[in-house]
């Protein structure tokens, strides 16, 4: 089937390449290696960026580098775009798809279609109600809502917030709302005075919270699902000082803020919650463990990383030699990481030194 994007294809270990990508299922087998394919609706924002350079990295490492073949396609946030390319391999028979979606529902035929004929479907961040896929993620809901009981405590209940929202009709985007609005309903004083989408970029954050701050009464609280550093530095710029408590992702600009010298004169009270963009090691790992028939065929929740003002850290959790749009949750910390990856991997997609081991669940 001819794709009007072009495909994006890594076979590990051979110089086979689009060739070896052609090859039935059997055949495939045959030589060892699992056909893993990456649908990712959306590449317009640097968490996505990350995301997809932490999957290229990973198909050149143990163990995928000798067990796996894998490709990735983006698909501009268009259902149809990515429906079509699902459909392509369905046609080449790969053995998995992993799957970032641009609708929670637009793509459940194809889905359908997919797993009907045997190929296991792993939707994760914007994830699928398509009973026959695995799902991994984050609680969303959870997210949103626990930025905002953040807010509403700072606030003692009381004041004028903006909710920064990401990408329309994406499940993140919807759990995220439906969480923060669950608070804001408990708490009748705060009072939402505006809500706009950034979505999930910096700089179109930065730009449409520029747009719209004239209009705007005093701001208490943000609440911001992603590109919070532009949030941050829009205020700035309209001279909207000192900034007031922010609830927010991962991004290394707002991370930098928190930091007990602040950032650009400014220091702000936060909370960063980060949705990892290591998910899609998480469902890498889960589609090859399942494929080799040594994992349940199982949904999967991982806790999601977070910081906040007293516990944000130098070179683990911010990063000041970074770009501000980066997202500082690429890795996990700890001793019970669920994995722990270069920053290499994610700003360019190369390697990281060593094999590269993922933390399931345990069963």
């Amino acid at each position: 089937m001819q794709m009007n994007l072009a495909r994006r294809t890594l076979l590990a270990g051979t110089g086979a390449g689009l060739v070896a990508a052609s090859l039935p299922r059997g055949a495939r087998a045959a030589g060892g290696k699992l056909k893993i394919a990456l649908s990712n609706s959306y590449i317009g924002n640097k968490w996505r960026i990350e995301m997809e350079n932490l999957f290229k990295a990973a198909l050149q490492m143990e163990p995928y580098k000798s067990q796996v073949d894998g490709s990735w396609f983006n698909s501009g946030n268009d259902v149809s775009q990515e429906s079509q390319q699902m459909s392509g391999l369905i046609g080449e028979r790969v053995d998995a798809i992993l799957i970032d979606a641009a609708s929670p529902t637009g793509l459940n035929g194809i889905i359908h279609e997919a797993t009907s004929r045997g190929i296991l479907v792993v939707s994760y961040d914007n994830v699928v109600t398509a009973p026959s896929a695995i799902k991994v993620n984050t609680d969303q809901f959870a997210f949103g809502k626990q930025l905002a009981e953040f807010l509403a405590k700072k606030l003692n209940g009381q004041g004028n917030v903006i909710m920064v929202t990401g990408v329309a009709g994406t499940f993140v985007d919807q759990q995220r709302n439906a969480g923060a609005d669950s608070v804001w309903k408990a708490n009748p004083g705060i009072k939402v005075v505006n809500r706009y989408t950034g979505m999930w970029d910096s700089s179109t954050a930065e730009r449409n919270t520029s747009a719209i701050l004239p209009s705007l009464p005093k701001i208490d609280g943000i609440w911001c699902q992603g590109g919070t550093d532009g949030v941050l530095k829009a205020f700035i710029a309209a001279k909207r000082t000192p900034l007031p408590p922010t609830a927010g992702e991962a991004e290394n600009g707002f991370r930098k803020f928190m930091l007990p010298g602040g950032y650009m004169g400014q220091h702000v009270d936060g909370l960063s919650i980060g949705q990892p963009p290591y998910l899609v090691l998480v469902s890498l790992e889960l589609a090859r463990r399942i494929l080799q028939k040594s994992y349940p065929h199982q949904d999967i929740t991982i806790p999601f990383p977070f910081v906040t003002s007293e516990t944000v850290k130098v070179g683990e959790t911010v990063f000041p030699d970074l770009p501000d749009s980066f997202f500082a949750d690429f890795t996990d910390s700890g001793p019970n990481a669920t994995v722990k990856v270069c920053v290499d991997a994610a700003l360019t997609g190369k390697p990281c030194e060593g094999s590269l081991d993922v933390n399931l669940p345990s069963v």
